[in-house]
């Protein structure tokens, strides 16, 4: 099956499931894992979308530089390849069996009725075109349901069931693990995620619940919605614990650059965090991209909440505190 993902968690899906060999075609976002390179890229940002990274760019695994410059702006700040355009010729020279997309609820963006129009399929479809796939998830079991449906699409269904199997158990063992440090005495901390600075954006979708799984409380989040805009007056008002910072649409390095260009508030050293001195910047692909790695995000956490009862929990090179 030649399989083109317009979407960097359906590409991670995609490689997870053992068939990187019949992807033929990614997103402009898409970098991971490493061993994409090569893949036609069939989408281009627009001006609006520019914020976004080019194909194959550096991942905290590869080590190459990371120029992704400063955090988009909404609406996409629940999507993962914001403003784009599909390159016509690449997509229809990919010939794909399958597409995954992302629709979007305004309609706007690369969804169903784009790469349809693109193909020259009409809008139901017929016998022998690309079958097109919407994928959009808005908690821990959505991501697991996208799984499901991409193993069941390219006809991988018990390879599917492996890997949930595997992210189920490693999910299970980080929670448990958080209920006996409950039992010891450790209580969850509260916590803000922002997903963007500039204006700062609050976690939304999977994040909460990922921030909640790693045992935290996160005050601001949206469990299940959207994020939404907020102000550092709301952050200073809740006074959280830790602040942490992962804004969407670059990595590590880049999400530390954004935050040193910040024109903080004069606040901002009244804040709890700041004041404790527990402020971080964690790698936003961990939280942005609804695939495999949210697990890792949920073990990036833990190990920031309660660093004596999670040791290397979470993936190399992940987050930083922000030391002033």
């Amino acid at each position: 099956m030649r399989i083109v993902s317009l979407l960097p968690s359906a590409t991670e899906i995609v490689c997870g499931l053992g068939l990187r060999g019949e992807l033929v075609g990614v997103s402009h976002c898409c970098d991971y894992p490493p061993e994409i390179e090569g893949v036609a890229v069939v989408t281009r940002p627009t001006a609006a979308g520019s914020a976004r990274q080019g194909p194959h760019a550096a991942t905290p695994e590869s080590g190459r530089a990371d120029t992704r410059p400063a955090p988009p702006r909404p609406p996409f700040i629940d999507d993962e390849i914001g403003a784009a355009e599909l390159d016509v010729e690449a997509l229809r020279a990919a010939r794909p069996d399958l597409v995954i997309v992302r629709d979007r609820p305004d309609g706007s963006g690369i969804g169903s009725r784009r790469v349809r129009e693109a193909l020259g399929q009409p809008a139901g479809g017929s016998p022998g075109e690309p079958v097109i796939v919407s994928l959009d998830a808005f908690g821990t079991e959505g991501v697991f349901h996208s799984i499901a449906t991409v193993g069941a699409m390219v006809e991988a269904e018990d390879d599917a069931i492996e890997l949930l199997e595997a992210l189920r158990e490693e999910l299970g063992d980080l929670e448990q693990q958080v209920v006996a440090r409950r039992d010891e005495g450790i209580r969850a901390p509260r916590v803000v995620l922002l997903q963007a600075l500039e204006p700062p954006f609050t976690s939304g979708r999977w994040v909460p619940e990922q921030v909640r799984r790693a045992g935290g409380w996160d005050l601001l989040g949206r469990e299940g919605e959207a994020s939404v805009p907020t102000t550092w007056e709301s952050v200073r008002d809740v006074d959280p614990e830790m602040l942490l910072l992962a804004p969407v649409g670059m990595h590590l390095p880049a999400a530390k650059r954004a935050f040193a260009r910040l024109n903080l508030p004069e606040f901002w050293r009244e804040i709890s965090a700041v004041r404790r001195g527990r402020v971080f910047v964690v790698e936003p692909v961990y939280f942005e991209r609804p695939g495999p790695r949210i697990v890792d995000g949920v073990g990036l956490l833990a190990e920031i909440f309660d660093p004596d009862g999670f040791i290397e929990t979470s993936p190399p090179a992940s987050w930083t505190p922000i030391l002033e």
